[in-house]
């Protein structure tokens, strides 16, 4: 600045000063040339000229408005109004001989006027420049010194060697008077807190479970809140020490496991960076703390509230860990890596980035299992944490059962489907490896990782790669189970082995079944009991030699064998005779026991269906040469031979009627049924990704079979129906055999009628009383041979209908076709009517 300008500032000051003092009613007259002038005017100039700044934002409009809105509030609006017209002109005066520093002269002037204001309320000191603190004592001299302490605060009076380091010496002698213990050892005791020891005055309450000043102690109340506030990082400590040591004491029991060893050791590499820093803290508490007056040799020192900030961060984690560890408690495996990742969604990033680093060290050991279940079939899974769990089965349950998910341990960042398909894939390497005796699969898992990216060794995945590990269960799935239907198609010929069951267990080789149904059928006639299983191997064989069935594959006619059901003392061969299937390795985990059962039962339906058809074939070679012949009878009676007649007549017209009943339900049996079953697999069977999919196609397959041919728990009421309708079609052939068998025996005696003697005759013989013996007996025997084929007629006609009327009531709509075929010129339905 100029010289003129310095000049024009000292004046100004000067006459300030000046005036302030001579309103002081003891001292109107005070000389300006004098020194009890100029050591006011020194202090003065050593504040304006000093650095010191207040401790305000430098905003002049808003110092402004305060001081007039002061002013309206005390109702002076007119004083209000005039600062306002005066302060709009000194903001707008700029350029030359204007101030520069508009807002501090505003706040100097708030300032002077705070300070005539409390003077005027009456304090004790009359102080007229802010913070010069000019009172009584400047004027009177030695009275100052006893007036210098008032309620605890120290006023700095006008003093050449200025007295505010005597303010701070004497703050310093309050703050011990009110604290036996200074901070400097609060602060250490407070870092022994946060290690779980107990300090000198800071020691752990149980009564409030947790650290805090002891109350014996004397210390401020802000003090000890303080200390407790900071003592909490302590406790959050002791609890996450104390589950670390429990944990790792109880190692290797089941209930720490891998993942819970992991998580221990995440905790404690957080520990170390704890310790870390208590240890830097440690250092600077040190050095002492720097009263106010005094300018700090260095700024590490420790107070309670630098400490408060030093443990804003370490707080956080020490609770979040505490939190962790009080939910982890009685977690294991991929249950507690899912609890701790519900921890990690969370919108703070110190939080979100601790908990990635966490979890990256406590999910390795689940990621390294799912990484060897994966590419290697290998279940390393020691305390029973990953949620794949084996157990020991046969070899033939080992894809059914063999393996399972444990949902308990299903970790939340690992959806089902996944979870599904990680299992699926271990499951086909074990079955490659133990049921086919393959190896081709290591081939496939490496080309897997490689198409995904990542490797085979271990530590490859981790927590936060779920895209990732999901494409490499993709691309080691697609692979493995690619490698494994090709296997059982190629090497194990599964479509061939279906291909044999249908055509002998369902009986889809026509030439073999019949010439079978030919050659046992009499053998089946005799009590079972009485028959061999070898000897009806024998039968089975030479059907095999007999038919196209020869030209098979010799390995599945191998499998086919015999069977004689269990059997009371009253049953016959036909109710005891089947054929099974010998399922082998791997195959018998597609035909189990329960699937060939179901084959079975299809069998036996089969069987007695065609055991019904065979005997409608065998009357109807028995009726014809019988039917050709019955002209014959000339030397009969009129009425007798009315009587043969019109039984030939019933028997032919029942045995229509139930011939178009068992050619349309074998045809519905074998073609809408049998057939359309088996399109629908095989493309079902081409469709199929994995073994899953076969499974669920064949059992898809079989399950329709059994449904839609009346198998099923729901058709029990028609089936039963079925099987009466069944029965009555068996004893018809036995009536019709007795029927026929008689009229041949009267076709051979009537031709020996004329002759009056035959020796070889025996007595009770229908010839042996002559002409009108046999005619009678004749007439007997037909009228009861007609009563008996009524018998069955009715029995059948209304078995028919009960059949008929069911058909509408089933699920399946291939029934219903089945009604209509059966009833397709509304024959039945108009019975029924006028029934």
């Amino acid at each position: 600045m100029e010289d003129d300008d310095q000049q024009k500032i000292a004046d100004l000051v000067q006459e300030l000063v000046h005036r302030l003092i001579t309103q002081n009613p003891q001292t109107p007259n005070l000389d300006p040339n004098s020194p009890a002038f100029h050591e006011p005017l020194h202090y003065a100039s050593r504040i304006l000229t000093s650095r010191l700044k207040p401790s305000v934002f430098p905003d002049a409009t808003a110092i402004a408005e305060s001081l007039k809105r002061r002013l309206a509030t005390q109702g002076k609006s007119s004083d209000a109004l005039a600062f306002a017209d005066l302060y709009t002109k000194f903001a707008s005066k700029t350029g030359p001989g204007s101030v520069n520093n508009k807002w501090a002269l505003v706040y100097l002037l708030k300032i002077v006027s705070d300070d005539r204001k409390s003077a005027i309320n009456g304090l004790d000191s009359s102080v007229f420049l802010p913070n010069l603190g000019l009172g009584d004592g400047f004027f009177r001299g030695g009275e100052a010194k006893k007036k210098d302490l008032n309620n605890g605060v120290l006023l700095v009076s006008q003093d050449p060697e200025n007295l505010h380091d005597e303010a701070f010496r004497m703050y310093a002698v309050l703050v011990k008077k009110e604290n036996e213990v200074n901070e400097e050892v609060l602060v250490k005791d407070v870092l022994y807190a946060c290690q779980g020891i107990d300090g000198k005055y800071v020691k752990f309450n149980s009564a409030i479970d947790g650290y805090a000043v002891q109350d014996s102690v004397k210390v401020p109340r802000a003090t000890r809140v303080m200390v407790r506030m900071l003592s909490e990082l302590g406790w959050l400590f002791r609890k996450v020490k104390t589950f670390i040591t429990e944990s790792m004491d109880r190692f290797p029991a089941e209930e720490v496991g891998t993942v819970g060893q992991a998580f221990c050791a995440a905790l404690q590499d957080e520990l170390s960076d704890y310790y870390k820093l208590l240890a830097v803290l440690d250092a600077q508490a040190m050095n002492p703390i720097p009263l106010v007056s005094e300018s700090a040799s260095s700024n590490n020192y420790l107070t309670l509230r630098r400490l408060s900030v030093w443990f804003a961060e370490p707080m956080v984690k020490m609770r979040l860990m505490a939190i962790l560890v009080d939910n982890c408690k009685v977690l294991r495996g991929g249950a507690m890596a899912g609890a701790i990742h519900l921890h990690a969604q969370h919108g703070d990033s110190l939080v979100h980035d601790f908990m990635m680093n966490l979890l990256r060290c406590v999910c390795s050991p689940l990621f390294e299992m799912v990484r060897s279940w994966v590419l290697e079939g290998e279940l390393e899974d020691t305390f029973g944490e990953f949620f794949v769990v084996g157990q020991p089965v046969k070899v033939d349950l080992l894809w059914r059962e063999g393996y399972k998910l444990h949902p308990a341990m299903l970790p939340s960042f690992i959806s089902p489907s996944l979870a599904q398909r990680i299992l699926r894939t271990g499951k086909s390497i074990n079955f490659l490896r133990v049921c086919c005796d393959d190896h081709g699969w290591a081939d496939a898992a490496s080309e897997a990782a490689a198409a995904s990216g990542t490797t085979t060794r271990r530590g490859g995945l981790g927590y936060g790669e779920t895209d990732a590990l999901e494409h490499l269960v993709t691309e080691a799935a697609k692979r493995i189970d690619k490698h494994l239907l090709d296997v059982l198609y190629k090497r194990y010929k599964f479509k061939e082995h279906c291909l044999a069951i249908k055509r002998y267990l369902l009986l889809g080789q026509g030439d073999f079944v019949q010439y079978l149904m030919d050659i046992v059928g009499p053998k089946l006639s005799e009590p079972a009991n009485n028959i061999s299983s070898f000897e009806l191997a024998g039968f089975l064989e030479a059907a095999i030699r007999a038919s196209n069935a020869q030209y098979d594959d010799r390995d599945m006619l191998d499998r086919l064998r015999v069977k004689m059901m269990p059997h009371g003392s009253g049953d016959r061969g036909w109710d005891v005779f089947s054929l099974e299937y010998e399922a082998r390795v791997p195959l018998d985990t597609v035909f189990t026991e329960s699937v060939l059962s179901k084959y079975l039962r299809v069998f036996n339906f089969l069987w007695k269906l065609k055991r019904v058809e065979h005997a409608l074939i065998g009357i109807w070679k028995t009726m014809k040469p019988n039917c050709i012949t019955s002209n014959s009878f000339v030397k009969l009676q009129t009425s007798v031979k009315l009587q043969l007649l019109s039984a030939l007549r019933r028997c032919q017209v029942l045995w229509n009627e139930m011939n178009h009943f068992v050619t349309n339900f074998q045809y519905y049996i074998m073609f809408e049924v049998l057939e359309v079953s088996w399109s629908n697999f095989s493309k079902e069977m081409e469709a199929a990704k994995d073994l899953d999919d076969l499974l669920a196609a064949h059992e898809k397959y079989l399950n329709a079979i059994v449904g839609k041919s009346l198998l099923g728990e729901q058709s029990q009421t028609i089936r039963e129906s079925l099987f009466v309708l069944f029965e009555l079609i068996l004893r018809f052939r036995s009536h019709a055999d007795r029927l026929y068998e008689g009229i041949y025996e009267l076709q051979i005696r009537s031709k020996e009628s004329g002759r009056e003697k035959n020796k070889s005759e025996e007595p009770g013989s229908w010839i042996s009383e002559g002409r009108k013996g046999l005619t009678q007996r004749a007439g007997e025997f037909l009228q009861s041979m007609s009563k008996d084929m009524d018998s069955i007629a009715k029995e059948y006609t209304s078995s028919l209908d009960g059949f008929l009327s069911l058909l509408p009531l089933q699920q399946s709509v291939d029934l219903k076709f089945l009604f209509f075929r059966l009833d397709f010129t509304e024959f039945y339905s108009r019975l029924h009517s006028k029934g």
